[in-house]
């Protein structure tokens, strides 16, 4: 190892002692001690991956990325904060121990996110939710953002990117996620959506960039909300709240997805009920999901009995047809099952 390469290393360990903690010791860290910078960071790359994209379809926009509790792109702020376990793998695993995931924390995902969300900085850089084109093709910002959403699987007007059905939340996020869409090297949109009414979203943010290509953003402000180094929570009582709040998500969580996928009134007289349709199906799409899941199949079926339950006394009724009905009963139940295996959370350090 070179002189050079070996003072830097030293740097770095001087810099950051809290790396060598145990998970418990770096509990006890304050957000503004860590020192964490996404220049000095794995993020760095990523961010330079984002503004190339950019700069290829002739966006003069950069936003501003800053480090903070959690992944957001402020209203009115054309900037993108980041999740502060992203810069450095030492935090992204004490995420993984405790969240038991770590959303952004592969390469794939993580530009994935980043795209999303340099969606809501280009809308709010340049205004583009007040313009008549943007309101007559995704609606109206201003709609409340919901606390729920019904998801329409086998709807083609929104495009599919993070997951989640996500673009039907939100006018907001129909445009990011479109976006998104639109700016991914070689996605193909033309040819991949050509039969999708989805395609007219994707030519009208085409023709919305074309409208800003090589205009300075009238918006230019470099606000950070929440940056890490003016935060002097410790990472014990983020993870505290984070839990809570995730607790407090799960138990509603099953109902809210029963609800995204079913209807509690009857469209069609042949509509079967809910419960008799994942009844029908318990035997395939247990051992599928344990398969998925590397689980036993016990566990499997306890969350999809469940769901049967809630579905008879929601009244749930089909009302798309089967075959995306059962696709997104399959996902349903494999990220419950997750959720509800999940082992028991660490102690957490006054």
């Amino acid at each position: 190892m070179s002189p050079t390469r070996r003072t830097k290393i030293a740097a770095r360990a001087k810099d950051r002692p809290w790396v060598r903690l145990s998970d418990e010791q770096l509990l006890r860290k304050r957000f503004c001690d860590l020192r964490l910078s996404i220049r000095r960071s794995p993020l760095a790359a990523h961010v330079r991956r984002l503004y190339a994209d950019l700069e290829r379809r002739g966006i003069a926009l950069r936003p501003h990325v800053w480090l903070s509790e959690e992944w957001f792109s402020p209203d009115g702020v054309p900037g993108i904060a980041v999740p502060f376990y992203l810069a450095h793998p030492r935090l992204e695993r004490l995420e993984r121990r405790i969240m038991h995931e770590a959303e952004g924390g592969n390469t794939r995902l993580l530009l994935r996110i980043l795209r999303h969300e340099a969606g809501h900085a280009l809308d709010n850089a340049y205004r583009l939710r007040r313009r008549k084109r943007w309101r007559a093709v995704f609606g109206p910002a201003s709609l409340p953002y919901p606390a729920r959403y019904r998801a329409r699987p086998d709807s083609r007007r929104y495009v599919h990117h993070l997951g989640e059905w996500y673009a039907q939340a939100h006018p907001t996020e129909d445009f990011a996620e479109t976006f998104a869409v639109w700016l991914t090297p070689k996605s193909g949109w033309r040819k991949s959506y050509a039969d999708w009414p989805a395609l007219h979203k994707l030519r009208a943010v085409d023709e919305l960039v074309a409208s800003v290509r090589g205009v300075r953003p009238p918006v230019r402000n470099r606000t950070r909300i929440e940056p890490l180094e003016h935060n002097t929570r410790t990472l014990a009582q983020h993870y505290r709240r984070k839990l809570a709040r995730n607790r407090q998500i799960r138990r509603g969580l099953a109902d809210e997805l029963l609800r995204r996928a079913f209807s509690p009134e009857r469209s069609r007289r042949d509509a079967p009920r809910a419960a008799t349709l994942l009844r029908a199906h318990l035997r395939p799409l247990v051992p599928a999901v344990a398969r998925a899941l590397r689980i036993e199949r016990y566990s499997v079926e306890q969350v999809l009995r469940m769901l049967i339950e809630r579905s008879e006394r929601l009244k749930l009724y089909v009302y798309g047809n089967r075959r995306d009905a059962l696709r997104y009963s399959r996902w349903m139940l494999e990220r419950l099952t997750g959720l509800y295996s999940e082992r028991e959370t660490p102690h957490l350090p006054l």
